[in-house]
């Protein structure tokens, strides 16, 4: 009797550090335990001054703060296309590009998330998503190839230097990150579903691309949308 209670019980507890494994893999985390309960609702409000890829009134959003030296942000960055291409026809989705360089794990963090506002400051958008592309694709990226991915993207490598030199996007940055933190945010990829009429939605991992159609599909139905 003992023994047929005791296999099922390991069983679940073996589950539970797989799953617990899972998570904790899919995603750069700072330390555990330093943060408390997500707060989304401590999320800077959307405007036209963030980047945004697809429809700025798009009736539901995923706000993603992100580090580029992440690897597992490199995997949400391409689900977050994919999604774009199934929903961003319509006009349905938005995607909005934060900044939250981990620091304490990725020392050069900060100066490509600086790199990346000066492309955008110089450059216009479209050079700054082709930017974050080359950033993703080749990762780590050392602060000596910026000119080049820059160049790459559209933008004026002289133009970006002088950017982050002077510091002129540094406090941006620092806003982002300072941001996420706010919302007790534990490691990136960190993203924030919203829809009119729903909850937010948090995404603290980098989650497969049907979990993340799962979510977009529920707000658009309680943004009286069909998905």
């Amino acid at each position: 009797m003992k023994t047929s209670t005791v296999i099922p019980i390991a069983i679940l507890i073996g589950g539970a550090i797989v799953a617990a494994a899972v998570y904790f893999t899919t995603s750069a985390r700072l330390s555990p335990g330093k943060y408390g309960k997500d707060n989304p609702a401590a999320m800077r409000p959307v405007s036209s001054e963030d980047h945004i890829l697809g429809n700025p009134g798009a009736p539901v959003k995923v706000v993603e703060y992100s580090d580029f030296d992440c690897e597992y942000c490199s995997e949400f960055q391409q689900t977050m296309h994919r999604a774009l291409d199934s929903y961003g026809p319509a006009g349905n989705v938005a995607w909005i590009f934060r900044e939250f360089p981990l620091t304490e794990l990725h020392p050069d963090a900060f100066k490509t998330a600086v790199a990346a506002e000066c492309v955008a400051k110089t450059a216009g958008e479209d050079a700054f998503w082709k930017f974050t592309d080359l950033l993703y694709a080749h990762q780590p990226v050392a602060p000596s190839s910026f000119g080049e991915y820059a160049r790459q993207a559209g933008a004026d490598p002289s133009a970006v230097a002088s950017c982050i030199v002077d510091g002129s996007m540094d406090a941006r940055v620092t806003a982002d990150r300072e941001n996420a933190l706010e919302m007790n945010a534990p490691g990136t990829p960190y993203a924030i579903i919203v829809a009119d009429g729903a909850a937010p939605v948090v995404i603290s991992s980098s989650y497969p691309y049907n979990y993340i159609k799962q979510q977009i599909d529920t707000a658009l139905s309680i943004a009286g949308k069909r998905p």
